[in-house]
């Protein structure tokens, strides 16, 4: 061996080779299953949202080589990209709601035994999402997505999404709407004729209430001017006949140009002539 060259390159080679095989590096980012021979052997720098970061479990762990693999899961958070999803408000309006939510894996065990990957992960997190945002947000009124009540909204659809994340070794961190929309085309026409029937149906009924309670007013205005009226007559029935001449007078030659002709002794005269003692 000491004369041939050869050997040494090829043992060097079975050694890196044999030490590549075995040791391996984890990021503080991820955590890693070993597995061997198909089955979870343990778990590297598992998450644990107790644990600062820098004192974690990663670095340079070793493996049984050949026989164990490594399967890394992002400890980050991720985002959640939900397909649009079509919902009925309890105001009949048919929506289109563009969604989002970010989660992380928090059991890499119990992730690898279900779904196998993050992608399955998601891919079963988008599909308890849809499902839960179709179901609350079709108990809404479109106004309750346009108002500061959709942030709670949100959270109660986060907290029940959680409790079925846990299933798949997942936690939901946040879900937010990006937007909610009325369908393009012949439905979003219709909707906007069913808003202009209705908000003219109400300016019918505003109108109908203010004309009634205009009619109420007038009505209390005459009953009250007339119970004045008749208290007055029978205090002083000359003194309101007088009064009344005088508006009547008014009221008729008001603009100067009037020409009244009548007889002397003519009752509406009276108030002219003066009253004799």
């Amino acid at each position: 061996m000491t004369r041939n060259p050869f050997v040494w390159l090829v043992g060097a080679f079975v050694l890196i080779v044999l030490a590549s095989a075995t040791f391996f590096r984890v990021p503080e980012t991820s955590q890693a299953i070993i597995v061997r021979l198909g089955k979870p052997n343990r778990i590297v720098n598992a998450y644990d949202a107790r644990e600062p970061f820098g004192q974690t479990g990663a670095g340079l762990v070793a493996k049984i080589p050949f026989i164990e693999t490594v399967i890394f899961i992002d400890k980050r958070v991720m985002d959640l990209d939900i397909p649009q999803q079509t919902v009925l408000s309890t105001d009949q309006l048919r929506l289109v709601v563009d969604a989002f939510a970010r989660f992380r894996v928090t059991d890499p065990l119990r992730m690898y035994q279900t779904v196998r990957s993050e992608t399955g992960v998601a891919d079963a997190l988008s599909r308890i999402l849809g499902s839960r945002l179709r179901n609350e947000l079709g108990k809404q009124p479109f106004t309750a997505l346009l108002s500061p009540e959709r942030g709670q909204l949100m959270d109660d659809i986060q907290a029940r999404v959680n409790a079925e994340a846990g299933r798949y070794g997942a936690e939901i961190v946040d879900v937010r709407i990006k937007r909610a929309d009325l369908p393009t085309g012949d439905p979003l026409e219709s909707a906007f004729a069913r808003m202009r029937t209705a908000r003219e149906q109400e300016a019918r009924n505003f109108r109908a209430q203010g004309a009634k309670q205009a009619q109420i007013m007038r009505a209390n205005a005459d009953a009250e001017a007339a119970r004045i009226y008749a208290n007055s007559f029978g205090k002083d029935a000359d003194f309101y006949a007088f009064y009344r001449a005088m508006q009547a007078y008014q009221r008729t030659f008001n603009d100067g140009n009037a020409n009244v002709v009548l007889s002397a002794d003519n009752e509406f005269l009276r108030e002219f002539k003066g009253r004799s003692r």
